[in-house]
């Protein structure tokens, strides 16, 4: 039976000590530049432009306990006070946690700790990066898409700590950029502009509008060439101020390739 006054002391201070990332009741001294810092993410965002770099976690090789302030080498219960520096501890990443309801798990594949709960994720070898597994199967596969800056704020997704998104096209997204462009109603995929989503709604809704606004008479029997975005096909349609929809695959997220022509 475990010593309850030892487990109790190993709970001291838990969720008293860390920073804006996170609870832990340790600091960890950068092993680039040798400066102490709460964690690797407050290090990051303290250096100046000139002088910018980044800890690689796995490096880190010495912590100060919060409870006691001594320092040693990155373990999990401090060698001279005997508390959890962190309740999750990896030893790998040298990350320690005390919000254990984040679902904190290693990825060996990712190389990387992350959170949400191991059994609710899967690694995409292809995407090069975990996902939840409602999308098992049920995603197209962009090679280590996640190994790329968002599209809007231009962080770096892989190890973000906010959440993303993997859009209809297979691209990713942080989740929160995703929800901001759609409140600019911007629809299109930043990056190869096919349509983020199920637009089939609102191509039904084009559909009413442009049935129900008629063309002046000079543009009414003119034509244009459309590429179309979602299908790469390209097709000659009738002009309309309102949108031209594709007739392969209906949809109306297009662009123009031609000025507006007579018929012959």
């Amino acid at each position: 039976m475990a010593d309850s006054g030892v487990e109790s002391r190993k709970d001291l201070g838990k969720l008293e000590y860390g920073c804006q990332h996170y609870k832990r009741r340790c600091k960890i001294r950068a092993p680039c530049c040798g400066e102490v810092f709460p964690c690797r993410h407050c290090h990051n965002e303290s250096t100046s432009t000139h002088d910018r770099h980044e800890i690689r976690r796995q490096e880190i090789e010495r912590v100060i306990c919060l409870v006691c302030e001594t320092e040693q080498p990155a373990v999990q219960v401090c060698s001279s006070c005997g508390v959890n520096m962190g309740e999750y501890f990896c030893t790998i990443c040298k990350f320690y946690d005390d919000d254990i309801t984040k679902g904190q798990y290693h990825c060996d594949d990712c190389g990387i700790c992350r959170v949400g709960g191991k059994d609710n994720f899967f690694h995409c070898q292809r995407c090069g990066s975990c996902y939840s597994t409602d999308l098992r199967d049920n995603h197209p596969c962009v090679e280590n898409s996640m190994k790329q800056y968002c599209p809007i704020c231009c962080e770096y997704l892989f190890d973000s700590l906010k959440g993303t998104r993997v859009m209809k096209c297979g691209h990713t997204i942080h989740a929160d950029c995703f929800n901001e462009m759609l409140n600019h109603a911007k629809y299109m995929c930043p990056i190869c502009s096919k349509s983020t989503m199920d637009m089939s709604a609102i191509w039904r809704q084009l559909d009413l509008e442009i049935e129900a606004t008629v063309m002046p008479e000079i543009y009414r029997d003119k034509k244009v060439w459309i590429l179309c975005n979602d299908c790469n096909n390209t097709t000659e349609v009738l002009f309309h101020i309102l949108g031209h929809k594709c007739e392969h695959c209906g949809s109306y997220n297009t662009r123009n390739t031609s000025t507006p022509v007579s018929p012959e």
